[in-house]
């Protein structure tokens, strides 16, 4: 039995007992971060939430409260409140920090939707991220700088930002100038095996590479369900060819919906062997260095009620917990 202590804000002194080591404690053994998507609220309104990710994760990632209609819902006008609560948290439990994300297609503010000219949106595109990224310079790891440009028909989706001819790799290009320090992330979903978007994708950073963009990696989201098989989709040999690309790879946002045939225990193990694959998957790859998934409890999940993580709704540890434990621990 393990346990950790956890010193968070006015939550007090808290300790909870483990089986087994934490996934952080693994990773770092293995040479990979593994990371969470948070709330920054529930930290303070549920003490467990905060105990859990303490101890087993040593990367966090903002779910929502980094987004450009989180951050800016007025022109020029910032809150940082929630995002600062985040990073205080991370750097109080030696967690680096995601930053996600800069450019996408949603989440924005109303105002983000009027007519501007090409001169317009540069400067509004160059404030952003001079000021989001600048505020933090030095203290995220990484940025998910562009997010989700490819549609699901391959090709690149119609957003506010096409006033700017070349935004994907202007957008890059700002935020290495406002944190050099930082590497600097295209993320997207649906494209963990080979197919048209994936090849699209491909296309895409081998283009923006070509140019001389600073992009260092790619993140996979793999949002998926427990009937997906990495070997199907020949998840392995897509990740090679980015690799190929010399991007880091990242699994960013990985959550698997629970089945609905076979008894309870069947489905929770077809879960967790969804996990495990994938975490397999990671592992054998030299350039995958970090494995995030989109929350960690199914008490707060953006899936609703298809119980998707690896803790349930009481925080106790899911099959899907010590599926991901033991292969951390495999040699």
């Amino acid at each position: 039995m393990s346990s950790w202590v956890f010193l968070g804000f006015s939550l007090g002194l808290l300790v909870l007992a483990q089986p087994g080591p934490p996934l952080r404690n693994l990773a770092e053994a293995r040479k990979i971060q593994i990371g969470a998507a948070v709330e920054p609220s529930l930290l303070l309104q549920e003490p467990q939430y905060a105990q859990v990710l303490a101890r087993e994760f040593n990367l966090v990632v903002a779910e929502n409260v980094m987004k450009w209609g989180a951050l800016q819902t007025a022109r020029g006008e910032y809150n940082f409140a929630a995002a600062d609560l985040l990073l205080n948290f991370a750097q109080r439990n030696r967690q680096a920090v995601r930053g996600h994300t800069l450019v996408w297609h949603q989440q924005l503010p109303r105002w983000m939707y009027g007519s501007f000219t090409p001169a317009e949106m540069e400067a509004i595109l160059s404030d952003h991220i001079r000021t989001v990224v600048g505020r933090y310079r030095g203290q995220i790891a990484y940025w998910d700088v562009v997010n989700e440009a490819i549609g699901d028909d391959a090709r690149l989706r119609s957003t506010p930002f096409d006033a700017l001819p070349g935004y994907l790799e202007k957008a890059f290009r700002l935020a290495r100038a406002a944190d050099p320090s930082a590497k600097l992330f295209y993320n997207d979903y649906g494209a963990e095996g080979l197919g048209a978007k994936s090849d699209a994708i491909y296309a895409l950073l081998k283009d923006l590479k070509a140019k001389g963009a600073p992009v260092d990696g790619v993140g996979f989201q793999v949002h998926v369900d427990s009937s997906f098989s990495p070997r199907q989709v020949r998840m392995a040999e897509n990740l090679e060819r980015f690799a190929q690309l010399g991007l880091e790879i990242h699994i960013t946002e990985m959550d698997v919906r629970l089945g609905s045939t076979g008894s309870r225990a069947e489905r929770l193990e077809k879960q967790a062997q969804v996990y495990r694959e994938v975490l397999q998957v990671c592992l054998r790859q030299p350039r995958c260095k970090v494995f995030t998934l989109w929350g960690f409890t199914d008490a707060h999940s953006w899936r609703g009620a298809s119980e998707p993580l690896i803790f349930d709704v009481d925080y106790q540890p899911k099959p899907a917990y010590f599926a991901l434990q033991r292969t951390l621990q495999q040699p």
